[in-house]
């Protein structure tokens, strides 16, 4: 009888493990074949949806621009919200704007902001500026207070914003030029913007 080494028959575990992963391939091949067209549609569809939308979103800023009234919801990108904010600033029309602006805000988006608060802020400027000459002081005093608020806001959100600061300091000077608008109504108004611009046609606080 024979003393020497015997080899042990049957597949090395390699080997087993191979053939393992070969048969769940083979399983799963036609499942993922047949889902392959259904993903790749899928993504198709997302990819068309987003450019219809950036398409659509362009469209408006477009129609804006040219000072098209376009109504535009809440929900709208920044970029189109900034766009209706400054139509509705240059039609003076600050009280719809207002919650446009706070929209914004509430996204956290610094420059969007600040040039949102930037068109409010001139709208108002421009606005007193209009009651100045024709001496009719009483009206631009809340006018004045509210831009340079509105132009110290847009400052916090864009320190460089080298326009704000610009147009700050002319809002400031026209506070020293007529000192009755801080004895009147103050530096920082307490009341909400609107409830200042409802007033504006009435007779003014304070001392005369």
């Amino acid at each position: 009888m024979s003393s020497g080494p015997f080899a042990l028959s049957g597949p090395s575990p390699r080997g087993s493990l191979q053939g393992r992963l070969s048969g769940a391939w083979g399983r799963a091949r036609p499942a993922l074949l047949l889902a392959l067209p259904i993903v790749l549609a899928a993504a198709a569809l997302a990819c068309a949806a987003m450019a219809w939308r950036t398409a659509q979103a362009n469209r408006t800023i477009a129609d804006l621009a040219q000072n098209k009234d376009v109504a535009v919801g809440a929900e709208a990108p920044s970029q189109v919200l900034l766009a209706r904010i400054q139509v509705l600033s240059r039609r003076d029309r600050l009280e719809e704007a207002e919650g446009l602006v706070q929209t914004l805000e509430r996204r956290e988006e610094a420059d969007v902001s600040a040039r949102a608060r930037y068109a409010m802020a001139n709208s108002r400027l421009r606005q007193a500026f209009e009651h100045l000459t024709r001496n009719d002081i009483d009206p631009a005093g809340p006018l004045v207070i509210l831009a340079r608020q509105d132009y110290r806001r847009a400052l916090q959100a864009r320190p460089e914003f080298w326009d704000a600061k610009f147009n700050l300091d002319v809002a400031s000077r026209l506070i020293r030029d007529f000192p009755d608008f801080d004895r009147k109504h103050g530096d920082d108004l307490k009341a909400e913007p609107k409830k200042i611009w409802t007033d504006i046609p009435g007779q003014p606080r304070g001392a005369p």
